[in-house]
């Protein structure tokens, strides 16, 4: 028995509803809202759930790319190092100690790259910020909500959830994010989300400020120390791209000279002086339990230092070695704590290098964008890879879900603007 083939009527209205703004608008925005919401998905309807709705989202997002294909510029279309990146994760399923893991652990990640491609390719940077921040004006309100139910009405845990309900004593809170410091990540992003909504006046200033109010509570609420660290990194990010874009040309280049050359300075200084900064910040228990993580951890690299043991991503404790990284009286940690290190450990010295190389550029191209493009819209690729590659010291989140997709659509759209292959000719 054949199927009948659709008639062309049938196709043309399938690629109109597909190619349409309207269309990729809301499948930009569910995309986003997927990503954030993983963990919520997850909790209620499990694994099987998370993965159908990751899978309906990229066959519709390639079906929208491919109606769109006449208004892409193709030249370029992604940034190597990612390709370098991703085909490395899937490489290493040849070696992998667990190879069903990597094998799922590829795929997983495989499709929140896909979603952040399509979405930096069919949206330009003031429409991807409107999509970050209805998304995550929605995140913050849910992980409140969920927090005064937990905390004040029923005063009883949400531990599916990873809610622990302490909003009556003021924190720290988790929300729909499943830990202090993810939703701390996420208030922070949504900080330089909501400020580039009023930097932009894309949105009511109404709406903006009392935006920017809800995230900055919810960070408070948090009481992340690592949020804190990063908040004070992410202000002196912003004053310097703000000065740097108020600078004639001439002087910009100077003062980006000056300012690699203070950076680097204060990141020798900082790591010279590593004790006094720790004890100074009051982050001694932090530091401890990561140390005593990374140690153990590099007991291990030096078993597979080269390749690595095989990408997962997200951390499967049942698995062997990461049941054995144990840490005394505390729960197994979910992942390296450190995005730098898990991807040695996982990917091995060429995973570590790649990942290094495709963050590098991305945050260079990003920086140099944003200090001297008109469009306002640009500071957001910026600040938020600032955002990310802070946390990344102290925690792995943006090797997975949110933060990944995060990631690629910053690398992408970056990359459309400085790549070298966009002086090819047509």
């Amino acid at each position: 028995m054949t199927l009948p083939r659709p008639s062309a009527a049938a196709r043309d209205a399938a690629v109109a509803v597909l190619g349409s703004s309207r269309f990729t608008a809301a499948l930009t925005s569910t995309a986003i809202g997927a990503a954030f919401f993983s963990g919520l998905i997850r909790g209620l309807i499990g694994w099987p759930g998370l993965v159908g709705v990751l899978a309906g989202l990229v066959l519709l997002s390639v079906g929208s790319i491919i109606a769109r294909r006449e208004y892409i510029e193709w030249r370029g279309l992604l940034p190597i190092s990612l390709i370098v990146f991703v085909g490395w994760t899937m490489t290493t399923i040849l070696w992998s100690q667990y190879q069903w893991a990597t094998l799922g652990g590829v795929g997983y990640q495989f499709a929140f790259t896909v979603l952040g491609v399509i979405i930096a390719l069919g949206r330009d940077p003031i429409q991807i910020v409107r999509a970050f921040g209805d998304v995550l004006r929605v995140v913050l309100g849910v992980s409140l909500a969920l927090e005064v139910f937990s905390g004040i009405l029923i005063d009883t845990p949400l531990r599916f959830l990873g809610i622990q309900g302490d909003i009556a004593s003021l924190g720290p809170i988790q929300g729909v994010m499943g830990s202090r410091n993810q939703l701390g990540l996420t208030a922070l992003i949504a900080l330089v989300t909501f400020g580039t909504e009023l930097f932009t006046r894309s949105v009511s200033r109404r709406l903006g400020i009392l935006s920017v109010v809800a995230a900055a509570v919810t960070l408070a609420l948090t009481q992340s120390p690592v949020s804190v660290s990063v908040l004070a990194i992410l202000g002196l990010a912003s004053f310097a791209l703000l000065g740097l874009r108020r600078m004639k040309p001439d002087r910009r280049r100077v003062a980006q000279v000056g300012l690699l050359v203070v950076t680097v300075s204060a990141i020798a200084a900082i790591s010279y002086y590593r004790a006094r900064v720790v004890a100074f910040a009051g982050l001694g228990t932090e530091v401890r339990y990561r140390d005593t993580i990374w140690h153990q951890l590099s007991e291990r690299i030096s078993a597979h230092p080269l390749e690595g043991w095989g990408w997962i991503g997200p951390w499967q404790l049942e698995l062997q070695p990461f049941h054995a990284i144990v840490v005394a009286h505390a729960a197994r940690p979910p992942s390296a704590l450190n995005a730098f290190i898990d991807v040695w450990f996982q990917l091995g010295v060429v995973g570590l290098i790649a990942f290094l190389v495709l963050i590098g550029l991305a945050f260079v191209r990003s920086w140099i964008i944003a200090s001297q493009h008109r469009s306002r819209a640009y500071v957001w690729l910026a600040l938020v890879l600032v955002t990310l590659v802070a946390t990344s010291l102290a925690e792995s989140v943006i090797l997975t879900e949110y933060a990944w997709l995060t990631l690629v659509v910053c690398c992408v759209k970056a990359a459309d603007k400085l790549s070298w292959r966009q002086r090819l000719p047509q």
